[in-house]
């Protein structure tokens, strides 16, 4: 931890020297909240989100609020472990070209309906999910667009590495903004001095109950939905290396809110772009698509609520990566690392190392929170 601020209702303990001023207002509205607990965690990739910092972390005494899960909810990470120790510049092409026919990216989806053994159930206290199901069936096993990526990697154990960053599509998205105005339009009938960007569902009230049974529903989707993709990959790496095997499936979502003890007490917390990191629970933290990955164990620290980073996190905006980027230099870059990237034109810019923080730095700011295990270093990337 690097530093405490003290100055709002409750502590915000912050995993970085410095927090963007945007950041650091939606943290002390955050640490302003009537039902907050205890503190609010500050992760070191954090930046400006929508009503709550992405990497924030805090812990509610009851209510659920939607914004603090955010649009994409279950979005987070999945990898494994090949049997491979080196693959060709000539097979990682023909294993790219592969997967890019198998697994759709940016706005597109499925031609054709997925097998429905990829489709989570949806109930009848999920109504949003239930009525986004027939389209949900053909975006399973999409990357979509962003800061999304597949990736194969080189580890430091010497094997070839497979990552996913990917989230629950549409269906999420609905379901967020369903909620999220739904929040906004109970606290405006009963809690009128709430901020309207942090709307809340009071604890056991059947809204609350009705966002936790959608979440969790868009949770078990997005996993779904990366699990489809790792399968499409390892299809088209056994096309290209047949006698491949696979192990050490590692999943994490980084968008979401659970019931769990921390201080003694039950309450419900929240990460928006954090990662559980529970005492030598595995996770991944990425980097852009020119640093390293890492493969990481928690370490259970009480403060960060058992929460480390979700990746490298940005250092401007989307629109001035692309307006103050030197494209030529972001691409030269890439290509003498000798990277299969993403970088076609300035439109892609918005995702070159260039616009992320540095993630040896990030690293460095949670020795306190995780321990390496396993770096991974770039050798192909496809971008959403």
């Amino acid at each position: 931890m690097q530093k405490v601020i003290t100055s709002e209702k409750v502590p915000i303990k912050l995993w970085l020297d410095e927090l963007e001023e945007g950041a650091l207002a939606q943290a002390k509205n955050v640490a302003n909240l009537p039902f907050v607990f205890k503190h609010v965690a500050i992760m070191p990739d954090s930046h400006q989100g929508y009503g709550m910092p992405i990497g924030g972390v805090f812990a509610s005494d009851g209510p659920i609020v939607p914004n603090a899960v955010g649009v994409d909810i279950g979005c987070g990470m999945c990898s494994l472990r090949t049997s491979l120790r080196e693959i060709s510049s000539d097979e990682l092409k023909k294993v790219m070209g592969i997967a890019r026919k198998l697994i759709p990216a940016g706005f597109k989806h499925h031609k054709e309906k997925q097998p429905l053994e990829w489709m989570p159930e949806p109930k009848s206290i999920t109504p949003v999910a239930e009525q986004e199901y027939e389209s949900a069936c053909f975006q399973v096993g999409t990357l979509g667009g962003g800061n999304h990526f597949i990736e194969l990697q080189k580890g430091s154990d010497g094997f070839i590495w497979m990552m996913i960053h990917s989230g629950s599509r549409n269906i999420g998205y609905t379901v967020a903004n369903h909620y999220n105005e739904k929040a906004k339009e109970c606290n405006e009938k009963w809690y009128s001095g709430s901020s309207k960007d942090l709307a809340f569902f009071p604890a056991d009230s059947e809204p609350f109950h009705n966002y936790k049974a959608e979440m969790d529903y868009c949770i078990e989707f997005a996993l779904s939905n990366r699990k489809l993709m790792m399968e499409r990959m390892k299809e088209s790496l056994v096309d290209v290396c047949p006698d491949v095997e696979f192990s050490n499936f590692i999943n994490k979502p980084h968008n979401f809110a659970a019931q769990e003890e921390h201080f003694g007490k039950q309450v419900m917390v929240h990460r928006k772009g954090a990662t559980r990191a529970r005492a030598g629970e595995f996770g991944m933290i990425p980097g852009s698509q020119g640093t390293p990955s890492y493969i990481v164990t928690g370490l259970g620290n009480r403060d960060s609520f058992e929460s480390c980073s979700h990746g490298a996190g940005r250092i401007m905006s989307r629109n001035q990566a692309r307006r103050v980027l030197n494209f030529e230099q972001e691409k030269e870059q890439m290509e003498r690392s000798g990277i299969l990237h993403a970088i076609r034109n300035r439109s892609d810019l918005d995702e070159a190392p260039g616009s992320y923080k540095d993630i040896r730095k990030v690293m460095d700011l949670q020795k306190d929170l995780v321990e390496i295990e396993t770096e991974l270093s770039p050798l192909a990337v496809i971008k959403g």
